[in-house]
C-alpha cells in the first residue's frame, strides 16, 4: 500500500471564470483529477481505467465548449486551443504509462503522474482561463454558444 500523501485539489471561488457552464464543468475536472488520484494510490487498476476515461471524456468535451464559447463571444482562441491539443496527447500518454504497468506503480510514478495532473489544471485554471475572464465577465454568466 502507498503511503497517504493525497494532493487532493479544490474548487474555490477565486478560480471562477465568470460564466457557469466553464466553472461547473472545472469544479467536475477537478473531482475527476482527484478521482484518478484516489485509484492511483489504492492501485484499483479497474478503478484507474474507470477514472481515466472519464477524465479524458470529460476534458475533451470541456475543450469543445470553451472552444465553442469563445468563439461565440468572439475571443482570439488559437494558442489556447493548441495547449488544449498539447494536453489531450499528454492524457494519453499518461494513461497508457499508466494502463502498461497493470496496477504496478511505484509511489515515484504515483507522485508523478498526480502532481503532473494537479499542475495540469491549476495551470488551466489560473494561467490559461483566467486569460478569458475579461470578456467573459462583460457576458451574462450562463453564456452559451447554443
Amino acid at each position: 500500500m502507498l503511503r497517504e500523501r493525497i494532493m487532493t485539489l479544490t474548487w474555490t471561488e477565486q478560480l471562477s471564470v465568470g460564466n457557469a457552464i466553464i466553472d461547473s464543468e472545472h469544479r467536475n475536472l477537478i473531482g475527476l483529477i482527484n478521482s484518478v488520484e484516489h485509484a492511483l494510490r489504492s492501485g484499483n487498476e479497474h478503478a484507474l481505467s474507470h477514472a481515466f476515461k472519464l477524465l479524458t471524456d470529460c476534458v475533451r468535451l470541456h475543450f469543445m465548449n470553451e472552444e465553442k464559447i469563445a468563439q461565440a463571444a468572439e475571443l482570439p482562441f488559437e494558442q489556447h486551443k493548441q495547449s488544449h491539443q498539447y494536453l489531450q496527447k499528454e492524457l494519453q500518454y499518461i494513461r497508457d504509462e499508466l494502463e502498461a504497468k497493470s496496477g504496478m506503480w511505484s509511489e515515484g510514478a504515483v507522485e508523478h503522474f498526480t502532481r503532473t495532473l494537479g499542475n495540469w489544471m491549476m495551470d488551466h485554471l489560473s494561467g490559461e482561463d483566467k486569460l478569458l475572464k475579461p470578456a467573459l465577465l462583460t457576458l451574462p454568466s450562463d453564456f452559451s454558444a447554443a
